[in-house]
């Protein structure tokens, strides 16, 4: 089970507590060669090879990469009237916040003349990644798309691996979601092989490459996400899911056996972090989680991602040193569970999506919150964001200026111009003047 390290007394820093906080070590030469392997032989070779991967790695023979019309609107209709109620409520909710989080314009004018607007513009298209393997994630569709759409992208493609439980189709849940948001182009191919189509474009089965690829994905997706940025933008390098909790001794140690158990069910690699000032705690957590696990539904992956290097439970001095541990951490998710929150989410700087109070669990974000539950992981948290309409969106600045203005400026862009050795950028602006006979 999870183990339990006793940090009192240890003279733990902000500066030094990154050699504290746990880690999950994946390799990643090996993933890269055949990363690199599969993407090219996607570019050489299209379809055939987009087909010959989902024989090798989804067992699956598929006649028709592109999902029909048909095959979605009877995805749709299959589905549990439950599951329906519960996406529509969630894209409801994902889409109120996403479009709330859409940057205005902005104009700056000065004293002297001239102005700076700039201005936010969605890129052409987008390809979203939603993964197939341990689980099914219509929750990851919607995230992604409805980021996409409120940012304004015109057109989206989504993206699922193959299934040979469903013809070689994506899983249903997967196509009814996709087809509840109007998506109409949908691809039965997963893996590296879906993130070099996406990004280069397969011109025999007619899919044009796309601008911004998000989603996430397992390990080999992440390094194809890595292997094309620069031809596309990508949201990030998803890696296993985090979860991190700082709790102080008024938390539920129930809730939080059940949370760190949560986001352990998704894999082996998952990463399950208490942070604690309260030994007491971190026992009736440990007690509590050797309870939950037995009766879950993953007991093996649970028990796997526990007790594995990157899950842990820290026991230390004071609120402020957990808080210097979550900053370190940078985790996907961060639960606080304290007394008195406010007084340490001001600190917090670093976390993907950050879960306020015992009735704030990160499943809620996962699904129906109206928060985005596509998020950096491995400490990404500390240089980049969640995926969010900006994600999609680029920011161009407008400059207008009359011949006032500049001649108000003429005088100080010469002189710069001039001190970087770069004196016909002066002329450019002094030629204007001259012709009219004014300089």
């Amino acid at each position: 089970m999870i183990r339990l390290e006793d940090l009192r007394g240890v003279a733990l820093t902000a500066h030094n507590a990154h050699g504290f906080v746990p880690r999950v070590t994946l390799g990643r030469a090996e993933v890269d060669s055949t990363v690199v392997e599969l993407m090219a032989e996607v570019t050489k070779e299209g379809s055939l090879a987009l087909k010959r991967h989902a024989l090798e790695f989804d067992g699956v023979e598929v006649a028709d990469l592109r999902v029909s019309a048909a095959a979605l609107k009877g995805a749709l209709s299959g589905l549990d009237k439950d599951v329906k109620a519960a996406l529509q409520e969630s894209i409801r909710r994902v889409r109120a916040a996403s479009e709330d989080a859409v940057p205005r314009s902005t104009t700056t004018t000065y004293n002297a003349g001239g102005s700076v607007t700039t201005r936010y513009v969605p890129v052409d298209r987008a390809g979203v990644y939603v993964p197939g393997g341990k689980a099914v994630y219509p929750s990851s569709v919607v995230m992604n798309v409805v980021a996409a759409q409120a940012a304004g992208v015109p057109d989206i493609v989504v993206v699922s691996p193959a299934q040979q439980e469903f013809g070689g189709l994506p899983h249903p849940t997967i196509l009814a979601a996709a087809e509840l948001l109007g998506v109409t182009e949908v691809y039965a191919m997963g893996g590296a092989s879906a993130i070099a189509a996406l990004a280069w474009g397969v011109p025999d089965m007619g899919l044009e490459a796309v601008s911004v690829i998000s989603g996430p994905g397992n390990r080999y997706v992440a390094a194809a996400k890595r292997q094309v940025t620069g031809q596309v933008g990508i949201d990030s390098e998803a890696g296993p899911t985090e979860i991190g909790i700082v709790a102080d001794e008024t938390a539920h140690p129930e809730f939080v056996a059940a949370d760190l158990v949560s986001q352990a069910e998704h894999d082996e690699l998952a990463s399950a972090v208490l942070m604690t000032t309260s030994m007491e705690l971190a026992t009736r957590v440990q007690q509590a989680l050797t309870r939950q696990v037995s009766q879950t539904h993953h007991a093996e992956r649970v028990t796997a991602a526990l007790g594995g290097e990157q899950s842990a439970i820290l026991v230390v001095d004071t609120l402020d040193q957990a808080v210097d541990l979550a900053n370190a951490l940078a985790t996907e998710h961060l639960e606080i569970m304290v007394e008195n929150p406010d007084d340490i989410l001001r600190n917090i700087r670093h976390a993907g999506a950050i879960f306020v109070g015992d009735y704030s669990p990160v499943s809620a974000g996962d699904y129906l919150a109206g928060s985005n539950h596509v998020l950096p992981t491995a400490g990404g948290a500390k240089f980049t964001s969640g995926l969010s309409p900006l994600t999609f969106l680029r920011s161009q600045q407008v400059v207008e200026y009359d011949k006032a203005a500049l001649g108000a400026i003429a005088d100080s862009i010469v002189a710069l111009a001039r001190a970087e050795n770069l004196p016909a950028h002066g002329d450019a602006v002094t030629t204007r003047f001259l012709e009219a006979g004014e300089l």
